[in-house]
């Protein structure tokens, strides 16, 4: 589902992206860092009709500029810099995994631009963020033929070693963990990845973890997070946590569904964007 092209500028080059619909401004953030934003269609589409939807692809992959840096910092300024070249004073922010966790930093930095944030299974804003349980959980849904090939691959890419296709590679062998049953996971959708933004983002997120878990109390604006129940991103450390230090922030707990819950339950994000705005 895609909607008229546009184009930011942004410190040093542009971001692009789509927008459509009719009706509240929803801002789209994709996860990552460093992957493609196309896998967004799907929530659009979800979304439907009463909102006016938009989602760009964050630096570091075409049709946005290719050049860092990728920090948090960036990012923040690039969804500000979004914002001003739709002309929406102020939107709806829904991101997924790392754009869910990019959304709460919006919530805290940029609280005079949104209506409200609403995270799906994100990477949480205290302590690791429930970083070393997702990861640990990853790998032991992997089968054991495959988790020591998929240990590698990403170590190789956290690091900036690896190439792009090694690292697609292993996304697409541990794809099916994602998921509440690893049989039933549907197909892996075309994905593309940037391993510098992958790298340099990851350092980036945890290095500002303290920062963003510091800010949770003085957040005012409305924030929702849902959680995928079968998720390997722990609901408790991620997204439990979180919500308790946001004034007023809550939790949506997904049965049977992992870290892409709107695969697994669809209606699921259209439900909490419609509670976010009261719908």
């Amino acid at each position: 589902m895609r909607g008229t092209a546009f184009s930011a500028p942004v410190d040093g080059g542009q971001v692009s992206g789509w927008i459509d619909g009719h009706g509240t401004p929803v801002l789209l953030l994709h996860g990552g860092p460093g992957l493609s934003y196309d896998y967004l269609d799907e929530i659009a589409a979800e979304i439907g009709g009463g909102y006016q939807f938009a989602a760009y692809q964050q630096r570091g992959i075409e049709p946005s500029m290719l050049d860092g840096p990728y920090d948090v910092e960036t990012h923040l300024a690039d969804l500000a810099a979004v914002l001003d070249a739709l002309e929406w004073q102020m939107a709806y922010v829904v991101g997924h995994s790392w754009g869910g966790h990019l959304a709460l930093h919006a919530a805290a930095a940029l609280p005079e631009r949104l209506l409200g944030a609403l995270a799906l299974d994100p990477l949480g804003a205290t302590g690791d963020g429930g970083m070393k349980v997702f990861n640990d959980e990853m790998l032991a849904r992997c089968p054991e033929a495959v988790r020591e090939k998929v240990a590698e691959l990403d170590e190789a890419a956290q690091s900036g070693a690896g190439s792009v296709d090694e690292a697609i590679e292993g996304m697409r062998l541990y794809w099916p963990a994602y998921f509440a049953n690893w049989d039933d996971a549907p197909p892996m959708p075309p994905m593309r990845m940037s391993v510098a933004s992958y790298a340099a983002g990851s350092t980036s997120i945890t290095n500002h973890l303290p920062e963003l878990e510091a800010a949770l109390p003085s957040i005012s604006v409305p924030v929702g997070i849902v959680a995928g129940a079968a998720s390997p991103m722990p609901v408790y450390d991620a997204a439990v946590l979180t919500a308790k230090r946001i004034p007023g922030a809550w939790v949506e707990t997904i049965d049977d569904a992992g870290h892409f819950p709107w695969f697994e339950k669809p209606g699921c994000v259209r439900a909490a964007l419609d509670r976010l705005a009261g719908a």
